[in-house]
């Protein structure tokens, strides 16, 4: 029977809860540095609660170790990764290869936290994730863009290999950790958790002879992604651990996307019992209906799951569409009103698509029937316009409060061995178990039935994680047992019960060392790397060799042992002039129709195609036809680029 993961982010403690509360298997947070995204980080305090939370319902923490790290920084991070280990985290995410001596250091001293490449570690290749598990890595995170095929091509390749993938949220158009345009632009290092979006700004794109193709648009922003129909699909290819994007989002997204997707993957356990279980205990009872158009989004796309598709990218605008409520039916200012099924309420948020093919917002003031009176009436708006909610009132307010109850099923036996009694107690459809037997009772013969007393007091579970699903007491059990007898012996089986909860996820920690990762790294491999990428090993020049992006001596060293001999410093590093800031599998020619390849009109333009920004800096396209990779190029700059 395969474990199935939900795996979903936390910004801080309440939202690692939060997700834990609505359904999560796991969670991945970030600690105070070194996690790819510098504006949220978390004590070491706050992530050991959140472990001691997730830990009672088999849940696991995650935290994000996944920046480049640089010479200086390099005892700190061997710092935290102690750490994490001694406060019960479970794995750590990694970019920087000079973490992964650092990790056998810690097994060898007998820790137990696993380490998983993260996504900045581009992977996209069975040869990349074989080397990769070779390391000690248990996990891969895979690139967003592989097709459900080519997941399964790796699983194939690699069985031993749990492999993770994103389904749901934000998506960047460059493969991750393959991208250097926002420090180009702005000195800041997306590799280093500071992205400043680049791909989410307005650019023309321009032929060669200085013809505007496209103008101030979008070119570059991707809708989100939303793979919850794929999700068997994805679990039958290998994947074991389903992906939630989203470090920077509130509770109220976490809690609604969260639900929707532990509502679908309970629904293929419940239709597959003898392939797959979850891999956390607990069912979750929600207050609310999730709904994913309803949280913040960009429009859905399932990417490339099943191939190259049109229609991914959001070149209108890179902020929140949210859900479609219906069109624009009549105005008369002061009040407007709308063909479609939606109730709306005081406070509202909408948007539109105006003629300028811009995202224009308003708020609703008050809502009288089908009547709306925004706070003030959109220059843009016009009868027959598409309109979108993106932030709903009644929704948001229902998150806000106490929004779901996750229990673990247990089944009771109580009876009596020796003069004691005796309470044994078992998660249901696991073997966790606990046993708890009192002290010597005087037991006496009771002159009315005891049955329903007894389960009334050992099913108050109250405010625990647990709740009764079947209490056995043979028939014949007719002694008198005393209410307050019975509460004690509850309370001390819940303990126990957590106790051993708690065993079990600890004992899977253990693991790591099933693996064999604490052998020597000189004997894990002898893999000689000929470039960090093999799938386009070809197509690099070695003056781009910053790609491995090596930013620090152990780094470079960890290397050079493992067959590299032209070591060039990370991007961050050596600020070229020129080279390769972006690798898309989207492609720009494909999306406006011009993919002759893929059955495209042959364009009219002249090659090569510019990006230009607002600003005026300009930024060449180069189209890998060979790789189906559209890769964004630095022009040189003493062009004036």
């Amino acid at each position: 029977m395969k474990s199935v993961e939900l795996l979903a982010p936390a910004r801080n403690l309440e939202c690692g809860i939060a997700a834990i509360d609505h359904g999560a298997d796991a969670v991945y947070i970030g600690a105070d540095h070194f996690g790819a995204r510098a504006a949220v980080g978390n004590s070491i305090d706050d992530i050991a609660s959140l472990c001691n939370y997730a830990h009672r319902f088999g849940a696991k923490v995650f935290v994000t170790v996944n920046t480049i790290v640089y010479d200086p920084e390099l005892e700190a991070v061997r710092l935290l990764l102690r750490q994490l280990d001694r406060v019960g985290v479970d794995a750590v995410l990694v970019q920087d290869m000079a973490l992964v001596p650092m990790m056998h250091d810690l097994w060898n001293e007998g820790g137990t936290m696993k380490m998983h490449a993260s996504t900045q570690t581009d992977n996209r290749s069975v040869e990349k994730v074989r080397w990769l598990s070779n390391l000690g890595f248990s996990r891969v995170v895979l690139a967003r863009e592989l097709s459900v095929s080519e997941i399964a091509d790796i699983h194939r390749a690699c069985p031993d290999v749990e492999l993770e993938v994103f389904v749901h949220g934000a998506l960047c158009v460059s493969y991750s950790g393959q991208c250097y345009a926002s420090q180009f632009c702005f000195s800041r290092s997306a590799n280093r958790g500071e992205c400043a979006q680049f791909c989410r700004m307005k650019f023309d794109l321009i032929d060669a002879d200085g013809n505007i193709i496209e103008r101030e648009r979008y070119l570059l922003s991707l809708k989100d992604m939303c793979q919850i129909n794929n999700i068997e699909a994805l679990a039958k290819a290998g994947a074991v651990s389903f992906k939630i994007e989203g470090r920077l989002k509130d509770s109220a997204y976490v809690k609604n996307v969260t639900a929707a997707y532990s509502q679908r993957l309970d629904d293929l356990v419940g239709r597959c019992p003898t392939e797959y279980v979850r891999s956390s205990l607990g069912k979750c009872e929600y207050s609310f209906q999730p709904n994913l158009t309803k949280t913040f989004n960009r429009g859905f796309t399932t990417y490339f799951a099943s191939g190259r598709v049109p229609d991914i990218s959001s070149p209108d605008t890179p902020k929140a569409l949210g859900e479609y409520v219906g069109k624009v039916k009549e105005i008369r200012s002061p009040w407007f009103s709308v063909a479609g099924l939606a109730n709306f309420a005081n406070g509202d948020g909408l948007c539109f698509v105006n003629a300028r093919r811009e995202l224009e917002g308003f708020r609703v003031n008050k809502v009288e029937r089908n009547k709306l009176f925004p706070h003030r009436m959109p220059s843009g708006l016009r009868p027959g316009l598409a309109l979108y909610r993106n932030n709903d009132q009644d929704f948001e307010r229902v998150l806000s409060r106490r929004s779901s109850s996750r229990r673990i099923p247990v089944a009771l036996a109580f009876d009596t061995i020796d003069s004691c009694l005796r309470l044994a107690a078992r998660v249901c459809a696991t073997n966790i178990s606990a046993v708890i037997i009192s002290d010597p009772q005087s037991l006496e013969k009771s002159e009315k039935p005891q049955h329903d007393n007894i389960i009334r007091q050992l099913s108050k579970m109250g405010a625990t994680q647990f709740v009764v699903q079947t209490l056995d007491i043979a028939d014949d059990f007719d002694f008198f047992i005393p209410s307050s007898i019975l509460s004690d012996l509850r309370r001390r089986i819940v303990d126990a019960l957590d106790e051993a909860v708690v065993k079990s996820v600890a004992k899977e920690r253990l693991s790591v060392k099933e693996h064999g990762a604490i052998a020597p790294l000189n004997d894990v491999t002898n893999t000689v790397l000929h470039a960090p990428y093999d799938v386009v090993s070809s197509f690099y020049p070695q003056r781009f060799s910053y790609l491995y992006n090596i930013a620090n001596a152990a780094s470079r060293s960890f290397y050079k042992e493992h067959g590299l001999n032209h070591v060039a410093p990370a991007f961050e590093k050596v600020r070229p002039d020129e080279g390769v800031l972006m690798q898309c599998r989207y492609c720009l020619r494909y999306s406006l129709g011009c993919c002759v390849k893929r059955g495209g009109r042959v364009p009219s333009w002249k090659e090569p195609l510019v990006l230009r920004l607002s600003d005026g800096r300009e930024f060449p396209l180069q189209f890998d036809c060979k790789h189906c990779q559209m890769n964004v190029l630095s022009a040189p700059r003493e062009k004036g680029r």
